[in-house]
């Protein structure tokens, strides 16, 4: 498709733009007896091409352009669907340069981040809620208890392994991700602030969260969370609009405990709780333990949920600011905000 000359081009500018060699490769833009190297310290690129045949262009630059546009407008449609679409407008050409031409303009198939869909009232009532809170300070956030909800299965929570296996291994016992049709779940009830992790619950079994078992849990859990981290100190209590949560009986007996709520809390928004990461640690501590029965999954959580310093806890809530000012920079759309530094390093 390309000359050498254009393909040695083509290759340092998308070095320039951040795509690294392996990117680079896997688009096979440029024939296997290419050889591409890079250096961290200078930045610079070493092409040498042995051996290259020159293709012709076979598509303009305005065909170019409504190929891009076919692609930006349904982001799923693979490199064969836009290749058909494409022949439409007279270009004749293959999935394979359909993938070349996109990777000039630095469209690179990747797999799509799963988030909870948003509707028009959810992004709405995230940035009423990032608003509000825009000007809160680290300082601010430490005054707040966050809680939330999480099932944990026997087997893993991921649903990808990498190992690293000879030939013939691919079902040795090692190798293998057990998997089950109905995997035992445990669900539990959390919170934690700035001053370290507080109580964990883990609810019975095929026990529904209604609100008696929420003023239940709170009354038997939540208050001494609250009592031992804040002592007199005035605290505010963040929890999601589910409807337990908001039910009258419960809104009633906050009030009589003086515990002020955080928000309104917006819907569909796990991204702005940073308990979901320390979710996301639990899960990955216990998952490396493998238990293999639900007594010593619900003992490994509660013995991982403990394990959990307070400098974690506090790098999460110190977090917040940034949170708040990535959806409001956002639009109200999902915040990308991800902790990977801090879920390494506690594992």
């Amino acid at each position: 498709m390309f000359t050498c000359k254009e393909t040695r081009a083509v290759i340092i500018a998308l070095h320039k733009k951040g795509f690294t060699g392996k990117d680079i490769a896997a688009s096979k833009i440029a024939p296997t007896s290419t050889f591409i190297g890079s250096s961290r310290t200078s930045r610079s690129v070493s092409i040498v091409v042995k051996k290259a045949s020159w293709h012709p262009r076979k598509s303009s630059k305005r065909q170019d352009r409504l190929l891009k546009l076919i692609q930006l407008r349904d982001r799923g449609t693979t490199s064969t669907e836009l290749a058909q679409e494409w022949q439409q407008a007279g270009v004749s050409a293959s999935a394979r340069t359909v993938r070349q031409i996109l990777l000039e303009d630095g469209l690179v198939s990747r797999r799509a981040a799963k988030k909870p869909l948003l509707s028009r009232k959810n992004i709405r009532d995230r940035l009423i809620f990032c608003k509000r809170y825009r000007d809160w300070t680290a300082e601010d956030w430490g005054k707040v208890i966050f809680s939330d909800e999480s099932p944990f299965r026997l087997f893993g929570e991921s649903g990808k392994k990498l190992v690293r296996r000879r030939q013939g291994e691919r079902y040795h016992q090692s190798c293998v991700m057990p998997t089950v049709k109905h995997p035992e779940t445990i669900h539990v009830r959390g919170c934690f602030s700035d001053k370290g992790v507080g109580s964990l619950t883990i609810l019975p079994k095929n026990t529904a969260m209604n609100k008696g078992w929420y003023q239940h849990i709170f009354r038997e859990q939540l208050l001494p969370t609250i009592q031992e981290q804040f002592g007199d100190k005035q605290c505010i209590f963040q929890h999601d609009g589910a409807p337990c949560h908001k039910a009258k009986v419960i809104t009633k007996w906050l009030g009589e405990q003086n515990i002020d709520i955080l928000g309104p809390w917006p819907g569909n928004s796990p991204d702005l709780n940073p308990i979901e990461n320390l979710w996301s640690i639990l899960k990955r501590r216990v998952d490396k333990q493998k238990p293999t029965n639900s007594d010593k999954l619900q003992a490994l959580i509660m013995q991982e949920w403990a394990a959990i310093s307070q400098d974690v806890a506090q790098k999460l809530i110190d977090s917040m600011p940034g949170r708040i000012a990535e959806v409001l920079k956002k639009k109200g759309q999902h915040c990308k905000y991800k902790l990977h530094v801090i879920v390494n390093k506690s594992l």
